[in-house]
C-alpha cells in the first residue's frame, strides 16, 4: 500500500553573515553577497537615494557543489519574524512594498557552474513619492527544487540565500519605539517556602518610527514600600528592530516573591528614543488566605449563633412573665354609713 505524501514547501532563508573574504550569506552549498568595492569586500548593500533616484549595483551568486546549479533571482522585503525577531524576507508572490518592489533583475534565473560564480546587476528605483527611511529587503537566490523527507509524512524543503540590502530613502527620520501589552503571570507553590515562585513577562516592542532600531531592554521590580527586587538588562532581543515592526517577547524571573505586590517596568532605549510600560501583580498565598478566610467566617457563625439563640425559662438572666394575682371569688361587702355593715 502507497503511503500518503503530504508536500509543505517552508522557504528557508539563510542569512547569516559568515567570515569569507565577501561575507557572504551562505549555506554551504551556495552563497550570494554583493560585489566588492575598490576598496574592501561589502558585507551587505548599503544604499541611500532620494525618491525619484535610481541606484545601479551588482550581485554575486557563488556555487559551492561540483554540480551546476539553477536558481531563481528575486528581490524581497524583509521583516522580524515573530518568534524571535530574526531577519528573514519575504516568500517569492507575497506582496511586496520596498525593496521587493523597486529592485529590477535583468532575468528571474541564472544557473552557475559548479565551483563558480556568476554576477548579475540589478537597479533600484526609488518611487517620486517613497516615504523617508529606511527599507530593507534582500536579493535572494531560491533553489527551486525540493528536498523531500522521508516517512509517511514527508516534508518538503525548499532553501534560499539572501544577500540584505539596506536602502535609506531620504527626508526626515524619525526614531520611535514602544513597549506594548505587557501581560505577567505568576506561579507559585500553595503554602509559601515550599517549592519555587516564578513569574513570566512577556511583551511587545514596536518599532513605530521609519529608521532600523538596535533595542536595549531594562527590566524592574520593586516591592511594597518602593522596594527594589529585581534590576536586569534583558538579552534575548532582536539585533535589528526593522521599522514598522513588532517583535513578542518573553522574559522568566525565578524566584520571584511569595507575599507582596510587585510592579514591574520595562524600559526600551535605542538610538533617539526611551519608552517605558508597567505592570503590576499581587503574589498571596491563596491556600494559606483561603484557610484564614474560612476560619474566620466559622468563628463569625458561631459568635452570631450564640447571640441569636432564645435564653429558657429559668437560665440566668432570663426575663420573667409578669403573673396576675388571684382574685378572690367572695363577694366583697361595702361599708355603710355610719361605720355599720
Amino acid at each position: 500500500m502507497r503511503k500518503p505524501y503530504v508536500l509543505l514547501l517552508p522557504l528557508l532563508l539563510f542569512l547569516a553573515t559568515l567570515a569569507t573574504p565577501a561575507r557572504a550569506a551562505d549555506n554551504g552549498s551556495w552563497s550570494v553577497y554583493p560585489v566588492s568595492s575598490a576598496v574592501a569586500a561589502r558585507p551587505y548593500f548599503y544604499v541611500s537615494a532620494d525618491p525619484g533616484q535610481t541606484i545601479e549595483d551588482e550581485v554575486v551568486v557563488a556555487n559551492k557543489t561540483d554540480e551546476p546549479l539553477t536558481f531563481r533571482l528575486y528581490a524581497a522585503d524583509a521583516y522580524n519574524t515573530a518568534r524571535d525577531g530574526g531577519f528573514a524576507v519575504k516568500s517569492l508572490g507575497e506582496r511586496m512594498r520596498g525593496v521587493g518592489a523597486w529592485a529590477e533583475l535583468p532575468k528571474d534565473r541564472v544557473t552557475v557552474p559548479g565551483r563558480a560564480t556568476v554576477t548579475v546587476p540589478f537597479t533600484v528605483r526609488v518611487p517620486e513619492g517613497a516615504e523617508p527611511g529606511d527599507h530593507p529587503g534582500a536579493i535572494v537566490a531560491l533553489d527551486e527544487r525540493v528536498e523531500q523527507g522521508d516517512g509517511g509524512v514527508a516534508l518538503g524543503v525548499q532553501r534560499a540565500v539572501g544577500a540584505r540590502v539596506y536602502l535609506q530613502v531620504g527626508g526626515p527620520t524619525l526614531p520611535a519605539l514602544s513597549v506594548e501589552n505587557v501581560r505577567i503571570g505568576h506561579d507559585q507553590p500553595l503554602i509559601p517556602g515550599l517549592g519555587d515562585s516564578t513569574a513570566t513577562i512577556s511583551y511587545t516592542l514596536h518599532n513605530t518610527g521609519n529608521v532600523t532600531l538596535a533595542p536595549k531592554v531594562e527590566l524592574k521590580a520593586t516591592g511594597l514600600f518602593g522596594r527594589t527586587l529585581l534590576t536586569r538588562d534583558l538579552t534575548k532581543l532582536p539585533s535589528q528592530l526593522l521599522p514598522g515592526q513588532r517583535v513578542r517577547l518573553t522574559e522568566h524571573w525565578t524566584d520571584a516573591p511569595q507575599l507582596d505586590r510587585s510592579v514591574v517596568t520595562l524600559t526600551a532605549t535605542a538610538k533617539g528614543t526611551e519608552e517605558s510600560a508597567k505592570a503590576s501583580f499581587v503574589a498571596v498565598p491563596w491556600l494559606v488566605v483561603a484557610v484564614v478566610v474560612a476560619a474566620i467566617a466559622a468563628g463569625v457563625r458561631l459568635v452570631v449563633g450564640r447571640r441569636r439563640r432564645p435564653a429558657g425559662p429559668g437560665r440566668p438572666g432570663a426575663r420573667g412573665t409578669a403573673r396576675q394575682a388571684p382574685t378572690d371569688p367572695r363577694p366583697k361587702l361595702g361599708r355603710t354609713a355610719g361605720g355599720r355593715r
